[in-house]
């Protein structure tokens, strides 16, 4: 027994998600929605990006608003999903789609693909989603189904191409952009990595992992080498008036644009009491602790931090600012700063 889209698409009909992304029925998808959707979901969940998604949706209504709005604001916007480098290539790529396109986005998997930011896996979601396009939208979600729907042994990534040409191959001509909607669903439902629901599958027949009871061990994946553990100190400096010394991060690189209180380099091999060297102004130094831990994509790293007060007309260091504690809600905090404040007893207004 082959599967067969119909039997998804009827699932689909039923049990699709309501997304505040998503059109519904009989309803034309926006593409900028779709889009923002899909930059914010690469390695997010739905329920975390949820509420960002309507809170940026609020700020940034069209893909112009987007374009128009100072990079500092949509970091700002951004700040607390992580992966920043996904909001530096969401601000450019609007800007993009106004200058080069009128405000309106391109149609096909190819102009999609031209545009900053856009990789093969958001330019067939896009095409598909939003334009109806037969295109394939491979992430994790179809990956799982489709390897355990074929028993696909060939490991990830290297089996991408033969997972994209399934996808394609079984793809409805009329229905391109549902069919990849209820792929996503079911992978993210039914077919869930661990104890996928195999008997409320709409391909639990053809299914040829679930024949062999080996679901689980789909999709097949090389194991993972984890990063060397990095060590760092972070420097939290508050005026007598309130204010806290920052700097921005470069705009490329790890956390590239966010905001942050002065830290040394992260490194395996630093050297803790050596830190007062990476301080930026000579003062007095107060360690507090725990160490803030954060686990990075590559490596996960550990901060210790210090604490100093200054007064009240300290002027700040070459390329370092002072911010008054009642303004840095507005400040694109990353989550690992939000850790550091905390153990230093500060909160924005963002984090309260």
């Amino acid at each position: 027994m082959s599967p067969a889209a119909a039997d998804l698409l009827a699932w689909y009909d039923r049990h699709r998600r309501a997304l505040p992304w998503r059109a519904g029925p009989g309803e034309s998808a926006d593409p900028y929605r779709v889009w923002a959707s899909e930059i914010m979901l690469q390695q997010t969940t739905v329920t975390a990006v949820k509420p960002y998604f309507e809170r940026f949706m609020a700020r940034f209504p069209t893909v112009a608003a987007l374009a128009a709005a100072p990079s500092e604001e949509v970091m700002q916007a951004w700040a607390g999903l992580g992966y920043y480098s996904r909001a530096r290539n969401l601000h450019a790529c609007a800007i993009a789609v106004v200058a080069e396109h009128g405000g309106r986005f391109p149609d096909s998997e190819e102009g999609l693909r031209a545009l900053p930011g856009i990789g093969a896996y958001t330019a067939g979601a896009v095409a598909a989603i939003a334009f109806n396009r037969p295109a394939a939208a491979v992430d994790g979600n179809v990956e799982r189904v489709m390897t355990r729907l074929f028993a696909i042994e060939e490991q990830l990534p290297g089996a991408r191409p033969l997972v994209r040409e399934r996808v394609l191959a079984m793809m409805p001509q009329d229905r391109p952009g549902d069919f990849a909607q209820a792929l996503m669903d079911l992978g993210a439902t039914i077919c869930t990595p661990r104890n996928p629901a195999c008997g409320l599958c709409p391909w639990r027949e053809p299914c040829q992992a679930r024949q062999a009871g080996t679901q689980e061990s789909f999709p097949r994946k090389a194991a993972k080498k984890a990063g060397a553990m990095r060590f760092g100190a972070a420097f939290v400096l508050q005026r007598e008036d309130g204010a806290l010394l920052l700097r921005t991060r470069p705009p490329k690189g790890l956390l590239g644009g966010m905001a942050e209180v002065p830290t040394s380099d992260w490194r395996a091999d630093y050297e803790l009491d050596g830190a007062w060297q990476d301080a930026p102004v000579v003062t007095r130094w107060e360690q507090i602790g725990p160490p803030v831990r954060h686990v990075f994509t590559h490596f996960p790293l550990e901060l210790t931090v210090f604490r100093a007060s200054a007064p009240a007309r300290t002027q700040a260091p070459e390329g370092m600012r002072f911010t008054l504690l009642a303004a840095l809600g507005e400040e694109p905090f990353s989550s690992v700063m939000l850790k550091v404040l905390e153990t230093a007893g500060i909160r924005s207004r963002a984090d309260a």
